[in-house]
Order: C-alpha cells, then structure tokens, then sequence
C-alpha cells in the first residue's frame, strides 16, 4: 500500500510533508507533489502535516480522486518530477488556490 497526493495540492504545493517523510518519497513537478509509490513505506507521518489535507493512504483516496493513485505513480516516474527532500516555500498563491475543486485541468506535468 502507498499514500496518495490528491488533486488539492495542485497549485498549493505546500512541501511541509517533504520534512517529515523518512524516506525522501516526494518527487516535486512545477506545480504539484507527488509520492513514488515504490519508495513509499506507508508509515502516513505526511498526512497530518499536509495544510491542503490532500494525502490519503491509498485505500482511503476520497471519492473522485481514485485517478490520483495512478498520476502520482506516472508522475513519479517522469524525468520533469525530481526527487524533493527539504521543505521549501510554497506556491506563491497557494492558499488562494487550497480548497478550490476540479484543479486536475491545472496539473502541470
């Protein structure tokens, strides 16, 4: 089982999860995080500090954001998505942005 970055971290980008993660799971895309599920130990210590609330374990992926397991693990794999290991500022709109649904059509990749 792996967690999952839903659509709610689109445009927001808050990196609070990176400094917790033991592992350096996160991989950042210019607009978006996105956890490798290969790398991923399900340990879930990123959930409660996510401020967009927008990581779920895998089996608890909201309703309508089921597609999100499988972008995470393709955009885990694209060269446009580095390894993030340290927290950093986020977006500089991003809490404008936290919150606000359908943002799939924003998902810069």
């Amino acid at each position: 089982m792996t967690h999952v970055v839903t659509e709610n971290c689109i445009r927001c980008k808050y990196t609070d999860c990176v400094d917790v993660c033991p592992v350096d799971c996160f991989k950042e895309g210019p607009n978006f995080l996105t956890i490798d599920p290969d790398e991923c130990i399900d340990c879930a210590v990123c959930i409660p500090e996510c401020p967009a609330n927008a990581i779920f374990a895998e089996e608890d992926v909201p309703r309508g954001q089921e597609h999100m397991i499988e972008i995470n693990a393709e955009l885990a794999r694209s060269p446009n998505f580095k390894t993030l290991t340290k927290r950093k500022e986020s977006l500089p709109d991003a809490d404008d942005w936290n919150g606000k649904p359908d943002k799939l059509q924003y998902l810069e990749r």
